[in-house]
């Protein structure tokens, strides 16, 4: 039987993942742009030494990027460890009791609404089919070739938070000192916008909530920075 699949509703496996991946990097990116932004305005808004701004805005990038992989990686793991054990336990049972499994399957596609023999004739063919995929979704709600590696998931939130970073620091370290911060400043609001909107669209909201977020939240903590930087430089401390 040939079935017409709507083109705006994928079926393909995985799309979640996909989805939580894209989003990942958008986030990473956003933590880039944020974090670095606010170290480089502050430090700007203290002292014109493009040898501090230089500094400061390094650090914070490969600090940043080291952070958030490590981060990414040990959830990643984690959650990769809990999802392997669950598969490794499922494997077992179907090993050491199929037919007790089989009979838990049926239950679990009755308890759905089937009819217990629809139910029963269910299970006996997706069992036929791949028994292990067939238990792990009804009963854990987890596919064996969609588990996440912890290593890609560290370098991909380095890479989008070294991608989201190089923008404010490429912008203050190559424009001019008298419009460096505000020019700055406007470049991080804009980027910010985009990665609202971007965010919101893969999650199929509407943009303008996001963006608004973005932009509102990105105000503020460039604004604190540079408020601090700037009573320290008034103040001769810097």
């Amino acid at each position: 039987m040939t079935v017409e699949m709507h083109p705006d509703e994928p079926h393909a496996g995985g799309l979640a993942s996909r989805l939580n991946w894209l989003r990942a990097g958008v986030l990473g990116a956003n933590d880039g742009i944020v974090s670095v932004a606010a170290i480089v305005v502050g430090v700007a808004s203290a002292t014109p030494s493009p040898a501090a701004i230089l500094s400061a805005g390094a650090a914070g990038l490969l600090g940043g990027a080291i952070s958030m992989a490590l981060g990414e990686y040990v959830s990643v793991r984690s959650s990769t460890d809990t999802t392997e054990a669950l598969i490794a336990k499922e494997s077992a049972e179907l090993r050491d009791d199929p037919d007790a499994e089989l009979a838990e399957l049926a239950a679990l596609y009755a308890a759905k609404g089937l009819s217990d023999e629809t139910a029963a004739a269910v299970a006996r063919e997706l069992t036929a089919h791949d028994a292990l995929a067939a238990h792990l979704d009804a009963e854990l709600h987890l596919d064996p070739d969609d588990v996440a590696n912890p290593w890609t998931a560290a370098w991909a939130s380095a890479a989008s938070f070294t991608v989201g970073a190089l923008l404010p620091f490429l912008t203050i370290m190559l424009l001019p000192e008298s419009v460096r911060i505000p020019l700055t400043f406007a470049a991080v609001l804009v980027a910010l916008a985009a990665t609202g909107a971007v965010s919101g669209r893969l999650g199929g909201a509407n943009p303008v909530r996001p963006v608004i977020r973005n932009v509102v939240g990105g105000t503020l903590a460039l604004t604190a920075t540079f408020a601090v930087g700037w009573l320290l430089g008034s103040a001769g401390v810097v």
